[in-house]
């Protein structure tokens, strides 16, 4: 691939966009213009100091016969030579071809595995963790279901995250996640390895996923609390099954049917379109179960192990000695490293 070419028609593409929306283009052509444009600028920015580096480098160097000049030009060339790799890198990165659902929100799912109450406990710490993570970057979390058990931990936990760039920082959370500890129920002090699997999934719009009502299948049902408490006196609770792909998706977190009925309807949309991401991206998951994986214990994207106070990403051979601002919402430092090990491994793709 002639890189060079490359960037000369994408500051190409950039101008004539100028030009087309400074000459009173309207309409749906003036929406497309725009959006495309404000995609190239950042790219169009980073050519730019790209090619004033090189035009500087080659601009230093005439000085570099001049004595008196030689040891300032000398150093401004080191200076430059250093700089202009990494604007290179900057723009191979960008040129990278972008994952559509990157900007949107997203569905998180956490669900207990293999561990039984601990699981349970620890499945509502990692909800916590991650409501703490959203606050953190500014982001709206709102939950859509939370089926607690007696003992405060969750059978099941839904959110929805709203705010920029929401899936780019979170689709890497999806898979097994083992925690390691005592449980306070272990009288021999005995370590105690549980399992609760994320599944992080790009909220779908109405126009991403077409769903027929011939294909559902809707049942409503009394909701109760935990432990059967709190039992609800109308039939509140929505179950919807769609039929086709065999999702079934449960809702009672709402007092009103219709209300359960709109966020089941969320989350069906959100597994649908995620189903079709995966069937249409073979380097992602095939399906849903296998993005999670069963939670058997020997499955793990990363182990919390709270005697040791220390974090580890399996993936990435990350290990953080800080368990406890970790499950505070300090996840940065795990997500940077995800991300750069994504964009090496598609940079080597691309090659």
């Amino acid at each position: 691939m002639n890189i060079a070419g490359k960037l000369d028609r994408i500051v190409a593409r950039a101008e004539e966009l100028r030009a087309l929306l400074s000459d009173g283009v309207g309409g749906e052509a003036y929406v497309r213009a725009s959006k495309e444009l404000a995609e190239l600028t950042p790219i169009v920015e980073r050519i730019d100091e790209l090619r004033a580096a090189e035009n500087a480098v080659a601009e230093t160097e005439l000085l570099l016969p001049d004595p008196e000049l030689h040891d300032l030009a000398e150093a401004e060339l080191a200076a430059l030579r250093a700089r202009i790799p990494d604007l290179a890198h900057a723009i191979r990165l960008a040129l990278l071809p972008r994952d559509e659902a990157d900007e949107r929100a997203a569905i998180l799912e956490i669900r207990p595995a293999a561990g039984g109450d601990e699981a349970a406990l620890f499945a509502a710490q990692l909800f916590a963790m991650y409501e703490k993570y959203a606050a953190l970057r500014g982001w709206r979390f709102e939950v859509l279901d939370y089926d607690a058990t007696e003992l405060g931990g969750v059978k099941g936990a839904i959110a929805e995250i709203v705010g920029r760039g929401v899936f780019a920082r979170l689709k890497f959370e999806s898979g097994v996640h083992r925690v390691q500890r005592v449980p306070a129920t272990e009288a021999q002090g005995r370590i105690h390895t549980s399992t609760v699997t994320v599944a992080v999934l790009p909220e779908a719009e109405d126009v991403d996923v077409a769903i027929d009502e011939g294909d559902l299948r809707i049942d409503v049902y009394r909701a109760s609390g935990a432990g059967g408490q709190h039992v609800n006196k109308t039939e509140s609770a929505v179950r919807i099954t769609h039929l086709p792909s065999g999702i079934v998706v449960a809702m009672q977190e709402e007092k009103s049917q219709h209300k359960n009925r709109a966020k089941a309807m969320k989350i069906l949309r959100a597994r649908l379109y995620e189903q079709q991401r995966a069937q249409a991206h073979a380097v992602r998951a095939a399906d849903r179960r296998a993005q999670v994986g069963t939670g058997d214990r020997s499955e793990r994207i990363r182990t919390y192990n709270f005697p040791q106070g220390r974090v580890t990403d399996h993936r990435i051979n990350l290990t953080l000695y800080k368990i406890d601002r970790v499950m505070a919402g300090e996840l940065d430092e795990f997500i940077d490293a995800l991300t750069a090990e994504d964009q090496a491994a598609r940079l080597a793709a691309e090659a």
